[in-house]
C-alpha cells in the first residue's frame, strides 16, 4: 500500500525536506573541509594535471598519432600558456570553491540518498523495491560522466584553447579562475549529461516522454550533439567523434529504457484489468 500523504501536514513535509537538505549540505561541507586540507595535492595532481603534456589523455592521443605516422599537437613538450592569479583573493577564492565542488561531486551518492529518503515514502511498496538500484545506477552514471569530462572533454578543450592563437604578438596568460571554470564546467556538465537515462526513465514514468518522441527527434538530437562536440573540442573530426559517441549511445539507451518503462506499465494495467474482470 502507498503511504498516505495526508499523515503529514505541508509544514511537516517542509520540515522533513529541510533536514534532508541540512544533512546533504553538512556532507558537502565535511568533504569540502577535507578537500581544503589537502588542496595542495588536489591542485597539483588533479586540477593542473591537464595543463601538462604528460597527462594521460595527451600521451594516449600522441601514441595514436605516432602509430599512424601523423603530426599532432598532443606530442608537444609543453602547452604554450601560463596560469596566473590577478586578484588579491584569487587563489584563496579558487581554493574555497574548488573544495566546495569537490564536496558536491564526492558527496553526490549521499545527496541522492537523502533525496530518495524524502521521495520514497510517497511511492508504493513495489515501486520502492523496483527502484532500489536507483542510487547506485545514478551515482555510477554521474561518476562515469565526471571521468569522461576530466579525461576527454576538459583536456581536449584546454589543449585547443591553450594552443589557439590569433597572432604571435598575443601570449596566452590565463587567469586561475578562467582555467578552473573551464575544467569544472566540462566535468560537471558531463556528469549531468550522463544522467540522461535516469532523467528519461522518470519523464517516461510521468508520461512526458515516449520512445516514439525520442526516435522522432533523434536526428535533431544528433545534430545538437555534433554542434556541442564541435564547440567543446578542437576542430578535428576525430576529437568530435570521441566526445559525441558516448552521448549518442546514452540517447539510444534512453530510447530502450523509455520503451521498457512503457511495456512494464502496459503489463501492469493488463493485470489490473484481468483482476477486475
Amino acid at each position: 500500500m502507498k503511504e498516505t500523504a495526508n499523515e503529514m501536514s505541508f509544514l511537516d513535509h517542509l520540515e522533513e525536506l529541510r533536514w534532508h537538505l541540512i544533512r546533504s549540505t553538512l556532507a558537502v561541507v565535511i568533504i569540502g573541509c577535507i578537500a581544503f586540507a589537502v588542496s595542495g595535492f588536489i591542485f597539483d595532481n588533479i586540477i593542473f594535471a591537464p595543463s601538462r603534456m604528460n597527462f594521460a589523455t595527451y600521451e594516449f592521443f600522441c601514441n595514436i598519432a605516432t602509430f599512424f605516422n601523423m603530426e599532432s599537437d598532443f606530442c608537444a613538450e609543453t602547452l604554450p600558456f601560463t596560469i596566473q592569479s590577478r586578484t588579491m583573493a584569487g587563489q584563496f577564492s579558487a581554493d574555497i570553491w574548488t573544495s566546495i565542488w569537490a564536496g558536491v561531486i564526492i558527496a553526490f551518492p549521499y545527496i541522492l540518498f537523502e533525496m530518495w529518503k524524502f521521495i520514497s515514502p510517497g511511492l508504493y511498496e513495489k515501486e520502492r523495491k523496483n527502484s532500489k538500484g536507483f542510487i547506485f545506477i545514478a551515482s555510477l552514471l554521474f561518476f562515469l560522466g565526471v571521468l569522461f569530462g576530466y579525461y576527454i572533454v576538459a583536456p581536449l578543450s584546454i589543449n585547443f584553447l591553450g594552443t589557439y592563437s590569433v597572432s604571435d604578438t598575443v601570449k596566452n596568460e590565463f587567469d586561475l579562475s578562467s582555467y578552473i571554470s573551464t575544467l569544472r564546467s566540462s566535468v560537471i556538465a558531463c556528469g549531468v549529461i550522463f544522467e540522461l537515462p535516469i532523467i528519461i526513465f522518470f519523464l517516461t514514468k510521468i508520461g512526458l516522454v515516449t520512445p516514439e518522441i525520442l526516435k522522432k527527434y533523434r536526428k535533431i538530437a544528433l545534430v545538437v550533439v555534433l554542434i556541442l562536440s564541435a564547440v567543446i573540442t578542437p576542430p578535428d573530426v576525430a576529437s568530435q567523434i570521441v566526445v559525441s559517441i558516448p552521448i549518442i549511445i546514452l540517447y539510444q539507451v534512453s530510447i530502450y529504457i523509455s520503451g521498457y518503462v512503457l511495456r512494464k506499465e502496459a503489463k501492469k494495467e493488463a493485470k489490473l484489468k484481468n483482476k477486475k474482470a
